[in-house]
């Protein structure tokens, strides 16, 4: 019997979130083996990939213990009842560390559960532990002076991504089902696309924030930055759509008031799809390995019948979207520092002009008339919704690069097959969505030549966040998606 159960449990090694809660009810693998599984997995990859910054053994094997007792008891689980995940370290977890990659914080530990955390739990799932960040959470790579460099597991001379690289390098190289993260620059969607996986940066405020805090404070009831959220991250878009229905919704006393339903997807079949999509733009056009995956991609939609529109909705201009966002960027960033951090600031932004700067020492009057662009930008897009279904474009111009860690992302530059680009570069394709809380999915479309992975962003309306998973989750269907690394199979 012990040895059916290790066999059962070595063929989850990659399986999906929901395969593997399936496999769980119906008693082909228990919850404590599974864990067992992802801890050895753990002992066996993660020196090498860093992904981890802490583990939480004895508590995730008493939840599986407990998950499966309760397995025999009832019949009424979770959707995700028994099944290892992990989360981003900058996640509040009861009693762990709470860093941001921030030294000052490296005792800390977080008094309470954040709300992302809390609600995967009280879905059945089983915590393994925390991933790794960049510092204070700024940049499309994954170190800091506390817990070092993670690797990404296609090539550990590369990146993962950022910032919610741990967890993409975890899924990636099956350490975890399933991962929560968090995009303000596309810190779910470049780590999605540098490992293979899927991810999904909802509609702005779907996910209530509660907890994601250096310290792992609650922080504001209310607040909104206007511009962050938290996501799923997992190897298949059904268990994206799975775990936003977990994570999403009211918190707290706007429970008293509010409840929330997901509209469902506006189409079920590629070819009723109508699809708006661009593949270039001189702010960050792709590399030709990066293009020649993404031609591919539309190829194959345009095969399935899919109604596609190329180019940019009609008065959009991705040059004053950019402005716009690095401004509240600006703004949102420099009114988080601390006093100490305002003045040293200060004095550096007031030696230039650039968005960013302008944003950190603006009015109220400034940054509302720049909210006010916002919100045009989203209605614009809102408008073109209504004649297009889901919007593509690329997640990234570069597939996952060597690690660089000189200078800063300003004065940084990458190596490409088609020369040096401005680290910068992978912001671009990062605004839309984001100045917009318009909702985006990452999912993978294939490899490079040199066996790299490329992710397509997928946009789609403000709310409807169904529309663009289930569009990511039809698609595999017609190029495949997420495929483990090479070198972490059973038998590796």
């Amino acid at each position: 019997m012990a040895r059916a159960l290790s066999t059962a449990s070595d063929d989850l090694d990659f399986a999906s979130a929901l395969d593997a809660a399936a496999a769980i009810k119906a008693k082909q693998v228990s919850s404590v083996e599974l864990t067992r599984r992802i801890f050895a997995r753990i002992d066996k990859y993660n020196p090498k990939l860093n992904a981890f910054t802490y583990e939480m053994r004895d508590q995730a094997l008493v939840q599986a213990r407990q998950a499966d007792a309760a397995l025999m008891k009832s019949g009424q689980v979770g959707p995700f009842h028994g099944v290892p995940i992990c989360v981003k370290e900058s996640f509040g977890v009861k009693g762990e560390p709470d860093t941001w990659g921030i030294v000052a914080f490296k005792e800390s530990k977080a008094p309470q559960n954040s709300n992302a955390v809390q609600r995967l739990l009280n879905a059945g799932a089983v915590l393994v532990g925390g991933t790794n960040v960049p510092l204070n959470l700024m940049d499309w790579q994954s170190f800091n002076d506390i817990y070092g460099t993670t690797n990404n597991p296609w090539d550990l001379t590369r990146t993962p991504g950022g910032s919610s690289g741990g967890s993409a390098a975890a899924l990636a190289a099956g350490l975890s089902y399933l991962s929560v993260g968090s995009d303000i620059g596309g810190s779910l969607r470049v780590p999605a696309s540098f490992c293979g996986i899927y991810s999904h940066k909802p509609s702005l405020d779907l996910i209530n924030l509660s907890g994601l805090q250096p310290g792992g404070e609650a922080g504001l009831p209310g607040f909104s930055t206007g511009l962050a959220v938290a996501g799923p991250m997992a190897r298949s878009a059904p268990d994206l759509f799975v775990a936003l229905k977990v994570l999403a919704g009211p918190e707290g006393y706007d429970r008293k008031a509010w409840s929330w339903t997901l509209p469902p997807p506006r189409q079920h079949t590629l070819k009723d799809f109508r699809v708006g999509y661009i593949l270039d733009s001189p702010l960050a056009s792709p590399t030709s390995e990066v293009r020649s995956v993404l031609d591919r991609a539309v190829s194959a939609l345009k095969r399935t019948g899919a109604q596609l529109r190329p180019g940019w909705p009609p008065n959009y201009s991705l040059n004053e979207a950019f402005d716009n966002y690095m401004f509240l960027l600006g703004a949102f960033s420099f009114s988080t520092e601390d006093n100490e951090a305002q003045e040293r600031d200060r004095k550096r932004y007031q030696q230039t002009q650039d968005p960013f700067a302008k944003g950190a020492l603006s009015s109220y009057a400034e940054w509302q008339r720049r909210h006010f662009r916002q919100l045009t930008f989203r209605e614009l897009w809102q408008q073109y919704f209504e004649q297009i279904d889901v919007f593509l474009m690329p997640c990234s111009f570069t597939v996952a690069f060597a690690h660089n860690h000189e200078g800063d992302m300003t004065t940084r530059s990458l190596d490409t097959p088609d020369g040096k680009r401005p680290y910068m570069q992978l912001m671009p394709w990062m605004v839309t969505a984001t100045l917009t809380g318009c909702p985006a999915t990452v999912a993978p479309i294939g490899q490079t030549s040199a066996g790299l992975p490329v992710g397509l962003q997928i946009m789609g309306p403000f709310w409807e966040d169904a529309t663009l998973i289930e569009f990511a989750t039809l698609l595999y269907d017609e190029i495949g998606g997420f495929k483990p690394p090479p070198g972490y199979s059973a038998e590796a």
